[in-house]
């Protein structure tokens, strides 16, 4: 299931997002997804500094993305299991936990 295309991702806290998949794969749609909803100029303008990059790889890896903030800390998701709705909600919260003006943003 595809996530909701009203989401607004800021990527104001984030540093780094690395997304890894092996595209021949049938686990890793929703890590694609997630790549897009990051990786789209919307996202991206939010943060010009944020380093979004995507590793294709063609080994049966599982699809993995690992996401560095600002502050150090690092939040790994197993794309496998995961919708990319509950992917974009564990990243929104931390992102808003981290920066509690990207909520105030949302609301407008």
């Amino acid at each position: 299931m595809a996530a909701p295309s009203k989401a607004t991702v800021v990527l104001k806290a984030v540093k780094k997002i690395t997304v890894q998949f092996c595209p021949f794969e049938s686990n890793v749609r929703s890590t694609r997804e997630f790549l897009n909803l990051v990786g789209s100029e919307k996202a991206r303008a939010t943060n010009m500094n944020c380093e979004v990059i995507p590793v294709v790889k063609h080994d049966k890896s599982e699809p993995v993305v690992d996401i560095t903030y600002v502050d150090g800390e690092k939040l790994l998701m197993k794309g496998a299991n995961l919708t990319s709705s509950e992917m974009l909600s564990a990243f929104q919260s931390r992102c808003v936990a981290k920066d509690p003006q990207a909520k105030v943003g949302e609301k407008k």
